[in-house]
């Protein structure tokens, strides 16, 4: 053994040794929470800060259970990323000698191949796709090329060394079972590693497309899951094989499929993704493709709220920018806004330029929790339309993210969406898991059944399935689900009274009591502070200020059940976050949202969270 490869070994050994120490002390929020803290996360350092701190205890081997639990945020939510796959990265770059950020782990096996043909799409660069065994089962050629306007070339090769030099990008695929393979030969720019139902590791030798693949990963699919980077640190450190099956998924599928049935009241069975964003991603593509085969001719328009969950907005923007034919068209919906008008005026535009409506809307609206008037909004949505020419124009789809209140009834007959093509569906992070795992689930009424079974199609296109054990925690958590949203809203409704009482002055989004006699029951409002100051800058600072120290004093004085954090629809405590500087991410600077966002849940000290704020109003 030459001095380099003792050397190599040595360090292999350090790792494994770190790694095994490290997932003995793990706080057990690695592997069981959806969101992490805010106020140790920096979004501009995520990954690179987390993975700075780690390579110091690593050097230091040290693993104590507390130092791990101070490290800064990996990601704030973990369809993201987290502490576990950012160790699993950094530990397969350390054992093979790479930059802990050229490598990216994914809940999917052929999300990685579309991430890198998204971006070799916008810059014009092709693709050459090599493969020694077989591409991953889902990945269908024809379909990604017609519907999502990828372009490559395909090779099957014996080995590495057959592949050829290409003026282009290469990306070798490579089924795998262990984390022994080579890292990269000299002629492939980007190896998949995929692992059956665990997912992949991509491996990258250009580091300039790792920000765009993280952000597919961020907005179209999920990074490996924390029990499955859990399955696979323990595989990387005794040389074992990554299992690629998952066993009794099945049963808890079945009981999924059903509870929700159950709770939606629709009428066609439930598809589960990997999160609310991969549903939301089979859901767009779905309906593209179904437009494509029945007018292929048309323009196809989603409608979107520019001031709604940034996810959804930035997502239907970037499946906008790869296909020339589709369009994002603004619709406000809240505040000074009207829904049911907007939809109207949106709906008669189109009509008239014989495009293909899709929208996609949240009720009640995030952040602002405002509900349309349902009846209004069926029959603006019900109305028969002409194009410019006269002839019938093509009648929309309504696309609904009912997150807030996944309880409500909105598919069945007589309801508000019964009488239109319409979709619901909701991210399971949130109530359908408490906060347990990010899968989250659609269904459609009668109208939409054949674009349901589009959106499927996507689903497995994408590889972007809930994963087994994401099916078992939604068949243990979806039967208390209603029961847990009653509670949280009793919580909250006694908490939003107390505040009116106590700060009148205060502008509070929240239901209506009317509302909520309709089944609008949410367990989030959102918090307008009074203000004061000379001009309007002066007032905008002082509100936001007043944001972050109401924030810390809850945070610091009821540590074990207030986080600041994006999520809601938690098993217990309450989440505090200020949507322009989270959720609402991504979106237009104007359309944002400088309030805090409140999200409580059935089990959670009330009265001490009230004194809080009580002393909160005394400093005013």
């Amino acid at each position: 053994m030459n001095d380099l490869s003792e050397h190599n070994a040595v360090e292999a050994n350090k790792v494994i040794s770190f790694i095994e120490d490290l997932l003995i002390q793990m706080p057990l929020d690695w592997l069981c929470l959806t969101t992490h803290r805010l106020d140790i996360y920096n979004e501009k350092l995520a990954k690179t800060e987390f993975l700075d701190h780690l390579e110091r205890l690593f050097e230091e081997h040290k693993t104590d259970t507390a130092t791990l639990c101070a490290l800064p945020t990996a990601y704030d939510y973990i369809r993201l990323g987290h502490p576990l796959s950012c160790v699993l990265e950094w530990g397969i770059a350390k054992m093979k000698g790479l930059d802990a950020n050229s490598i990216v782990s994914f809940s999917s096996e052929t999300m990685p191949i579309l991430a890198i043909l998204r971006t070799n799409l916008l810059a014009k660069k092709d693709t050459l796709i090599t493969y020694s065994t077989d591409l991953p089962h889902s990945f269908d050629a024809e379909i990604i090329r017609s519907v999502y306007g990828y372009s490559f070339n395909l090779k099957k090769v014996d080995s590495k060394k057959e592949i050829p030099t290409f003026n282009g990008t290469t990306i070798f695929v490579s089924q795998s079972n262990t984390f022994n393979d080579d890292p990269l030969d000299d002629k492939v720019d980007f190896q998949v590693n995929t692992y059956g139902a665990p997912g992949s590791i991509l491996l990258s030798r250009n580091n300039e497309y790792i920000s765009e693949i993280q952000h597919v990963r961020r907005r179209e699919s999920i990074a490996m899951t924390p029990a499955n980077c859990h399955i696979a640190l323990k595989a990387l450190t005794t040389n074992a094989s990554l299992s690629k099956e998952e066993e009794n998924s099945e049963d808890f599928k079945l009981t999924v499929l059903s509870t929700v049935g159950e709770i939606t009241q629709a009428d066609t069975k439930a598809l589960v993704g990997s999160s609310g964003l991969s549903i939301q991603y089979a859901i767009m593509m779905g309906l593209i493709h179904d437009a494509q085969e029945k007018h292929p001719s048309k323009a196809i328009k989603f409608v979107v709220p520019p001031n709604c969950y940034g996810g959804t907005n930035d997502q239907a923007r970037r499946v906008a920018a790869c296909l020339n034919n589709v369009e994002i068209v603004d619709l406000p919906v809240d505040g000074d806004n009207d829904m049911v008008k907007s939809v109207e005026t949106v709906l008669s535009r189109l009509a008239a330029e014989d495009a293909i409506p899709y929208i996609i809307a949240e009720i009640p609206t995030n952040p602002r929790v405002e509900v349309p008037d349902l009846p209004k909004l069926k029959a603006a949505l019900s109305k028969p339309r002409t194009t410019s020419n006269g002839t019938k124009a093509i009648a929309p789809v309504f696309i609904l993210d009912q997150t807030f209140c996944p309880n409500v009834h909105f598919l069945n007959e007589g309801s508000t969406l019964s009488t239109v093509r319409a979709i619901s569906y909701a991210s399971g992070s949130k109530f359908p898991s408490g906060g347990l795992c990010t899968a989250g689930y659609c269904v459609g009424n009668a109208m939409a059944a054949t674009l349901i079974e589009k959106i499927k199609l996507h689903l497995h296109v994408t590889d972007n399935e809930a994963t087994g054990y994401q099916y078992e925690l939604l068949a243990k958590q979806l039967p208390s689900m209603n029961e847990r949203i009653a509670g949280a809203y009793k919580n909250t409704r006694s908490f939003v009274t107390y505040i009116q009482e106590l700060l009148p002055k205060a502008k509070i989004n929240f239901v209506s009591e009317n509302l909520a006699s309709q089944g609008f029951t949410p367990s989030v409002f959102s918090l307008d502070l009074p203000t004061k100051g000379e001009t309007e800058e002066e007032k905008e600072a002082y509100k936001r200020a007043l944001n972050h120290k109401l924030i810390h004093m809850m945070i610091t004085e009821i540590p074990k059940e207030s986080k600041y954090c994006v999520s809601y629809g938690q098993l217990k405590g309450c989440y505090w976050t200020i949507p322009a500087t989270s959720t609402q991410g991504t979106t237009k600077e104007g359309d944002k949202d400088y309030i805090a966002r409140v999200a409580l849940s059935a089990n959670m000290d009330l009265a001490r969270h009230k004194e809080v704020f009580a002393d909160f109003v005394k400093e005013l």
